[in-house]
């Protein structure tokens, strides 16, 4: 796996993103989650998992740079893709958890909120759905995600706004459930995970299937017609500028901070 990191140790598997300085998400990294995710989930010795990042960045989401210069074939299978995986992360039957380990906005939040608990590291982080000011259409099962944390009228909401949380802002909100220091992020991860795996695993998984039923459903569901939505508005000129000027942006911040 050339973007992830995989480790197993007593039962308990770690996929760690690992991805240039700030884990940007293309192609590859979703093909190979979801390869990963699957053959966990498969693998009766492995009885929960983790998935963290590197130091200050879960994942700074979908890799504009990369993914802006994707034909129109590579494009749509990327979305494709990408909107599987989000179906592969919830309804993984083993316990999850997200151990956050800095920002988390756009498709690391997305990531994230598929697991059954969040731990996210103290610091001026930020983790949200901001994908409507980026320009890209959000589709039904993002709401479906997030409005199963939020709730539909603050999901909606914050959606509609586009708006990142800061750490305590994220708390507040249920977006994440506990906030710790960096240095205590993966063990504290470890002991959550771990207190879902002392239970009887098939009625702990049973039960969390049984909860996730409806949401599961959603995502499994069709969305060719919202894929032709995103995808239109995707090559839309204005759509096409305004990524031009947020690429821009990212080079710049990326040449500083080299």
């Amino acid at each position: 796996m050339s973007t992830l990191q995989i480790t197993v140790n007593d039962r308990l598997g770690i996929i760690t993103l690992n991805r240039g300085r700030s884990n940007p998400i293309n192609h590859q990294m979703v093909k190979e989650l979801a390869t990963c995710v699957k053959a966990l989930e498969n693998d009766h010795s492995v009885g929960g998992l983790i998935l963290t990042g590197k130091e200050g960045f879960f994942s700074s989401g979908i890799d504009l740079i990369e993914v802006y210069d994707y034909n129109e074939e590579e494009i749509r299978t990327f979305w494709i893709d990408f909107l599987s995986l989000q179906h592969t992360l919830a309804s993984f039957k083993k316990p999850m958890v997200a151990a956050i380990s800095g920002h988390s906005p756009a498709g690391g939040c997305i990531i994230a909120i598929c697991c059954d608990y969040r731990i996210m590291a103290d610091g001026k982080f930020i983790i949200g759905l901001n994908e409507i000011p980026v320009g890209i259409v959000v589709p039904d099962s993002v709401f479906n995600l997030y409005s199963f944390w939020l709730g539909q009228h603050k999901a909606y909401k914050y959606l509609m706004e586009g708006k990142l949380f800061n750490t305590s802002e994220a708390l507040d909100a249920g977006l994440i459930d506990e906030i710790c220091s960096p240095e205590s992020l993966i063990d504290l991860a470890r002991k959550k995970a771990r207190l879902y795996m002392q239970m009887n695993p098939n009625t702990w998984s049973q039960s969390k299937l049984n909860l996730r039923k409806e949401l599961i459903s959603k995502l499994n569901f069709s969305q060719a017609d919202t894929l032709n939505k995103m995808l239109e508005q995707w090559w839309a000129p204005a759509t096409r500028k305004g990524l031009q000027m947020m690429i821009q942006s990212l080079k710049s911040k990326n040449a500083t901070a080299n």
